[in-house]
């Protein structure tokens, strides 16, 4: 694990001491330590931001919550860890108010801490910058002269990552995501870009460039007797469109991919309020043959209505389900949602799935297809068609009723 910046914030001294030391043991780089939320903010003030903050949450004056929203709107704080003797519910509750603010929440602990669960939420920082500030910095977000540029310049490349059948590891599909090669900065996350595509109205123009390179990857490898099932982002925003359906069916037949190898993801979040004619272009999508999918499913506040009313195909248990396997009420939520998958005759996708444990715990409820680091990370073309053609499984299609 790599060095990091952290503050402890914890008003009692013992416990405060200990955090202390279990850091300083996992090797971060500078620990600042407060007791109070007012001296938290005077610390990052004086000292700069960190990559991650510890924090209690019931203390005098104020508290954790009050602190992380103001460290938040400052930038002075990359990522949070709850740690708090509140009951498991209460901590998760906190945790998705964090959320959505934005501030990225590694997980919560319960008291007294555990060295081996700091240092696996601590872990999950290594792909990330080595400091706040280097996050800030890589995050600052591009001119829409850039962008543009860089999708007249097909800068803007697929990368793919498998779903996969629990039981057997066999792939069931590909994610498309989106990627910016770029010439300078290398290859950058839609964390960089997407804010800027979304202000100027050029979703559109990335999802055209992605489709257009799944469908390649389609073609090429029904040369080499594959079939590859691939899911594409869509935002809701984009529905209202009434050229998207006539251009997805032109480009299906010019690369001549069934339909049903195609599906369509939406957040759950942009469904709820999605104007008539953009459910509309959902109900054109599944008639033209594609497959409709509920990502995140969980992760906003659901309308159920929305299952009923639209004919989805698929939904993504959101990741944040399965980092809290250890919670009762997230396992309860598990097992309903597989039970409402089935009912309605929909696939359920378990995504997030980052260690072994995990996939032992999710495969024992019964789930059948999932996604996470543990299986892949996101690919390349090279990389994907290589392990598609290496992998010495022939691919195997979702049963489905598309």
């Amino acid at each position: 694990m790599r060095s990091l910046r952290v503050l402890v914030l914890e008003d009692h001294c013992f416990q405060r001491s200990i955090a202390v030391s279990m850091l300083h043991q996992l090797g971060c780089e500078t620990v600042l330590e407060a007791s109070g939320g007012a001296q938290a903010l005077q610390l990052l003030e004086h000292f700069g931001p960190v990559d991650v903050a510890l924090c209690d949450l019931r203390m005098e004056g104020m508290d954790g919550l009050a602190f992380i929203q103001q460290a938040t709107d400052a930038g002075l704080i990359g990522s949070v860890i709850i740690c708090s003797s509140l009951e498991s519910e209460l901590r998760r509750s906190v945790a998705k108010v964090v959320k959505l603010t934005g501030m990225r929440v590694l997980g919560d602990m319960s008291k007294p801490l555990r060295m081996d669960t700091l240092q696996s939420l601590l872990c999950e920082l290594d792909e990330q910058p080595t400091s706040a500030l280097a996050l800030i910095s890589v995050l600052e977000l591009p001119s829409e002269h850039e962008v543009r540029h860089g999708l007249e310049n097909n800068q803007f490349v697929a990368y793919y990552q498998p779903k996969f059948l629990l039981r057997n590891g066999a792939p069931q599909g590909l994610e498309v995501l989106a990627r910016w090669d770029h010439p300078e900065r290398g290859v950058l996350s839609p964390a960089v870009f997407m804010p800027v595509l979304q202000r100027c109205g050029l979703l559109n123009e990335l999802f055209l460039a992605l489709f257009e390179q799944g469908l390649r990857l389609q073609a090429e490898m029904r040369q080499q007797d594959q079939q590859i099932s691939l899911a594409f982002n869509l935002d809701t925003t984009q529905l209202t469109n009434p050229e998207l359906v006539p251009c997805i069916e032109a480009m299906l037949r010019a690369h001549a991919v069934p339909s049903n190898l195609v599906t369509f993801e939406l957040t759950e979040t942009g469904l709820i309020d999605a104007p008539a004619s953009s459910l509309e272009t959902l109900v054109r999508l599944r008639m033209l043959g594609c497959g409709l999918s509920i990502d995140d499913f969980g992760a906003g506040f659901s309308s159920l209505e929305r299952l009923c009313d639209l004919p989805f195909t698929e939904m993504k248990l959101d990741a944040t389900f399965v980092r809290s396997l250890h919670q009762s009420r997230c396992l309860a939520i598990v097992k309903s949602t597989l039970a409402l998958a089935a009912a309605l005759k929909m696939t359920l996708v378990v995504e997030g799935i980052e260690t072994a444990a995990q996939y032992h715990e999710l495969l024992s409820l019964g789930c059948v297809t999932g996604q996470g680091y543990w299986y892949s990370r996101p690919k390349s073309y090279v990389d994907i068609k290589a392990w598609l053609l290496g992998s010495g499984t022939k691919y195997t299609e979702l049963s489905s009723s598309y």
